[in-house]
């Protein structure tokens, strides 16, 4: 079993997050290229989740029909949870645990690095947030955010109405940050400011809180 790293010599944790559509996954892919290790939470469950996934079985178990050769029908899953907080409950019971172990586990295989980073769309609303040293919000504007989100297959104005309504407001996440990534700009100067960051974060261990 996996052990928490010793806290004064674990690597400094930044938690990135942002809302849809304000370039999260772009934000990563930057401090990825910069030798940054990162832990995508959205990508872990995917695995969990996909063919011949760990998590198959149980999800089968408690929801029956919402899983085949391809892993999980997310299609049928969400018909069984979306509006359903006790069904939702149950989903993350299986899910989270098995996340949160994941977690551990790259932790522990990166121990060495200075710097971390965790990729948590949900870092506010799932109550993660004291669990970085970093919290970095990744922010554009409401019509550019709106823009991105829309020109997606398969998206619709009331789709992007209830994601929005599930998601802690842009102002309230970067009121809450220690760092915010505009996305708004041109990538290379997106790339700048986190090439920056990083400089300033690398080795340090902010525990202050917003």
């Amino acid at each position: 079993m996996s052990h928490p790293p010793d806290q004064s010599t674990r690597p400094a944790i930044i938690g990135l997050t942002g809302s849809i559509g304000m370039g999260k996954s772009t934000v990563a892919a930057m401090f990825a290229e910069l030798g940054v290790p990162i832990f995508d939470a959205d990508a872990v469950v995917r695995h969990l989740q996909g063919p011949g996934g760990a998590l198959l079985p149980m999800i089968e178990d408690a929801f029956p029909g919402t899983t085949g050769p391809d892993g999980v029908d997310r299609g049928a899953l969400g018909e069984m949870v979306f509006g359903k907080p006790d069904e939702l409950a149950r989903l993350e019971a299986i899910v989270h645990p098995a996340v949160a172990n994941r977690r551990l586990g790259f932790l522990d295989s990166h121990a060495d690095a200075p710097l971390i980073l965790f990729d948590i769309p949900l870092l506010f609303e799932k109550g993660g947030a004291d669990g970085v040293d970093h919290i970095v919000v990744v922010s554009a504007p409401a019509s550019q955010q709106r823009e991105r989100v829309l020109a997606r297959p398969g998206m619709t104005e009331q789709k992007f109405a209830d994601i929005m309504k599930l998601q802690l407001p842009d102002a309230d996440k970067r009121a809450r940050a220690h760092h915010v990534i505009d996305t708004g700009t041109t990538l290379e100067e997106t790339r700048r400011q986190v090439k920056a960051l990083i400089a300033r974060l690398g080795g340090s261990r902010d525990q202050s809180r917003p």
